[in-house]
């Protein structure tokens, strides 16, 4: 009997579905590859995240792309610090607007307070512009970083409010709970995969003698933040970070080992080195370099080549020299396709990665605007998981003491949530062309598409009351 045309044509339908593609068994170029799906903790294990920790810190220290990526990260994205401007809720609050600037004056000043020194740090050493950069890179490096917020009162100082940064191998699961299906690589979770409780190693080096200390996610009466996790999550239901350099760990390592194997043999092909041989028994000696007098003499000296360097071989001895050819030709083009994939993995256009800008003023431009792109995301993340958090629990003290007046602020959680708006401000893109970029933001303020204040955040990264003040200042001279 014969086919129809629709049987036909679901049969050659059939053989370019995606079982013949992507999904196909018998393609070797598949061969090797994990077809099996896995949870988000089963791919990111005990033994996996702490192997990617180790190499991303490995390559921190040691591969000058890594390093120079990562630092680049948290130089735009934090620079100096995120600052703090006040901007309360008034369709909240219907305060004048003389009582709104009031407050808001009143917040950052008390803030600053706190901020610029290090009291707000636990180990009173970084005020809290320096723990943001810490915090920051070391979730880059590490996938995450851990942040406790215990309140801490010691002699000589006003805020009890401290800041403690914690390394991502101390959260581990305790021996004892290995059993427990709540808890995994160390964060105790309930029904709906919410972190209720983390779990931390004194000790995570040690091999005996470790300590687990039990940290609830929220406090049980006030719903507190007791623990902050910064990371970028990648998956649904993920509860550890990836560090962002894990996609590139090989290409950076074997670009580095090949970087070190060009500057070495660019360093022995430098080397200036006579060999004398000498065809009798007579030893030599040339006034520049050692002789070796015999055999016995040979095998047990060490003859190396050097700048300069001048050395007699014993009858009947050879040296091959196999000439170098460095410096290698292909070694930057290679280094720079490297980085342009590199590069792509981690959001930044090569050129920016590199600090290499040999195009036009376009092409320059429109590299850092990309770039600038995955900043300010990476920005409002910082913000929103590590400022924002922070602030709150610090209004929460000042508020209680009094430093700050907050009329309703415990009374009404809608007029406390108005109380904390604000806004961050920190590193600005930086100007290719002043002029430009001036004429621009004029043009921006005068059409009704910006405002004064936003082009001073962004173009200076100043505050605008401070910058108006200082002008009246300068009228007065």
């Amino acid at each position: 009997m014969r086919k129809s045309k629709n049987a036909r044509f679901e049969k050659k339908q059939k053989a370019t579905n995606y079982k013949n593609h992507g999904a196909s068994k018998q393609k070797l170029v598949f061969k090797g590859m994990d077809d099996r799906l896995k949870s988000v903790n089963n791919d990111l294990g005990k033994d996996v995240k702490k192997t990617l920790t180790a190499r991303s810190r490995e390559l921190w220290m040691g591969s000058p792309i890594a390093t120079g990526a990562l630092k680049k990260l948290r130089t735009s994205v934090i620079g100096s610090g995120l600052r703090l401007k006040s901007t309360i809720d008034n369709t909240i609050l219907e305060l004048s607007l003389d009582e709104k600037q009031k407050i808001e004056n009143q917040i950052e000043k008390v803030f600053k307070l706190w901020a610029e020194t290090t009291e707000c740090d636990i180990q009173r050493t970084s005020n809290f512009y320096q723990i943001q950069q810490l915090a920051f890179l070391t979730s880059l490096i590490d996938g995450e970083c851990f942040v406790m917020l215990p309140f801490k009162k010691r002699p000589g100082e006003i805020f009890e409010l401290k800041i403690q940064l914690v390394e991502s191998e101390r959260c581990m699961t305790p021996p004892n709970l290995s059993s427990n299906d709540l808890i995994k690589n160390g964060v105790e979770v309930d029904s709906d995969n919410c972190p209720i409780a983390y779990h931390f190693c004194n000790d995570p080096y040690s091999t005996k003698g470790k300590v687990y200390t039990r940290v609830q996610a929220y406090g049980s009466l006030t719903g507190r933040r007791n623990v902050l996790n910064i990371l970028e999550k990648e998956r649904i239901g993920q509860l550890r970070g990836v560090p962002i350099l894990a996609p590139v760990i090989e290409s950076l390592l074997q670009l580095g080992r090949y970087t070190h194997s060009e500057l070495v043999a660019a360093v022995v092909s430098s080397y200036f080195t006579v060999f004398i041989e000498n065809e009798t028994n007579e030893t030599y000696n040339s006034g520049f370099g050692e002789t070796v007098d015999d055999q016995k003499d040979f095998s047990e000296k060490k003859v190396e080549m050097g700048p300069g360097v001048i050395t007699e071989l014993p009858a009947g001895k050879k040296i091959n020299l196999a000439n170098p050819s460095r410096p290698n030709t292909a070694f930057d083009g290679f280094v720079k396709a490297m980085s342009v994939q590199i590069g792509a993995a981690l959001e930044l256009p090569h050129d920016v990665l590199l600090s290499i800008f040999n195009a036009n003023y376009s092409a320059s431009r429109a590299a850092l605007l990309e770039a600038w792109k995955m900043y300010r995301m990476r920005r409002s993340w910082m913000i929103a998981d590590f400022c924002n958090p922070i602030f709150a629990e610090f209004m929460d003290e000042v508020v209680a003491k009094g430093f700050v007046i907050a009329p309703g602020y415990f009374e009404n959680p809608l007029i406390r949530q108005a109380y904390l708006g604000c806004k961050w401000y920190g590193a600005t893109q930086g100007q290719i062309d002043p002029l430009k970029e001036a004429t621009a933001a004029k043009i921006r303020i005068e059409t009704g598409l910006s405002t004064k204040s936003r082009e001073i955040m962004e173009m200076y990264g100043d505050d605008y009351n401070e910058v108006m003040a200082q002008r009246e200042i300068e009228k007065e001279e």
